[in-house]
């Protein structure tokens, strides 16, 4: 079971669906192409279609506190205009569409975050929410006022201690997945009894590193954390884990990038491609299922 005893009952339909999936497969954003884009409600059905069981979104806030499904940086070029939305108000943020998307007789508008979760409340859909932390004071009470705590996975940097202390003191324990960059900032959260700490996403830019360990994941495992990495390719060419990325995956194929991800024994994985994760995630639990011993040890 992961997360710690005390928040069995918060914790229960992500140790179920990870149960269910073996591997999750988190879609970044939701799933974009044709005239869908990512952080959308359409964006997550598309990615759900396609085999994931969780979807990270983006936040960002106007400047009058209404919380949208937003990447900020991101305005010029899928919104048309130079402006953060941060600076905007609420009623402006509604007027914004993507540009690139739009078509007769359906504007693609910025989505509010709260109705668009609200769309999915009481499924088994889980969301990982991003480029939130600064934002908790405010942002916590509203997600709490749609009762799906259950259903949420928060995340921040490990070393963030402002916003480790934000989830500390708010009554409710959300999910928590911190970013880690190293062992201690696992160890740093895993045991906090005032953090729901269920699972770690770990990151680096390169593979001399511990965490291609499988002994280091099966201890973060026995410490009662599922372990989450991302294979996402960032434009900025920052690689998350390793170079193991969706584009590698792409380029080369899915064996190269996803393989060694997977036969380390992590729980869940982001990309941007969750088709090409989800039928490789299949085609390799199929043969471990078939030849184990040369797949390694089974995740719990």
């Amino acid at each position: 079971m992961f997360g710690q005893p005390q928040f069995a009952a918060m914790n229960a339909l992500i140790n179920d669906v990870i149960e269910t999936e073996k591997i999750l497969v988190v879609a970044h954003r939701g799933s974009a192409g044709g005239s869908v884009t990512v952080n959308t409600a359409l964006g997550v059905k598309a990615a759900l279609l396609q085999g994931a069981g969780m979807v990270e979104l983006d936040v960002t806030s106007s400047r009058d506190g209404e919380f949208y499904c937003f990447h900020d940086g991101y305005e010029a070029e899928t919104l048309g205009f130079e402006t953060n939305l941060q600076s905007l108000t609420a009623e402006q943020v509604d007027q914004a569409s993507y540009v690139w998307i739009d078509r007769p007789g359906r504007t693609a508008r910025v989505e509010r975050l709260l109705p668009l979760l609200r769309r999915f409340k009481d499924t088994r859909v889980l969301f990982n929410i991003d480029r939130s932390w600064w934002r908790w004071p405010n942002l916590l009470k509203a997600l709490d006022g749609l009762y799906m705590a259950h259903q949420l996975v928060m995340k921040c940097p490990a070393w963030e201690e402002a916003a480790l202390d934000r989830l500390r003191a708010f009554e409710v324990k959300f999910p928590f997945a911190p970013i880690c960059a190293s062992p201690e900032d696992v160890y740093r959260v895993a045991k906090d009894p005032q953090l729901n700490t269920v699972g770690v996403e770990l990151i680096t830019h390169t593979r001399e590193h511990p965490w291609f360990s499988p002994d280091l994941i099966k201890e973060f495992h026995d410490l009662g954390l599922f372990v989450f990495v991302n294979t996402v390719t960032l434009t900025t060419g920052v690689p998350l884990f390793g170079g193991l990325d969706d584009e590698l995956a792409i380029a080369d194929s899915p064996e190269a990038a996803y393989g060694p991800v997977l036969a380390l024994g992590v729980d869940a994985v982001q990309t941007d491609w969750p088709a090409i994760l989800r039928d490789y995630r299949n085609s390799w639990l199929a043969a471990r299922r078939d030849e184990p011993s040369l797949l390694g040890p089974i995740a719990p």
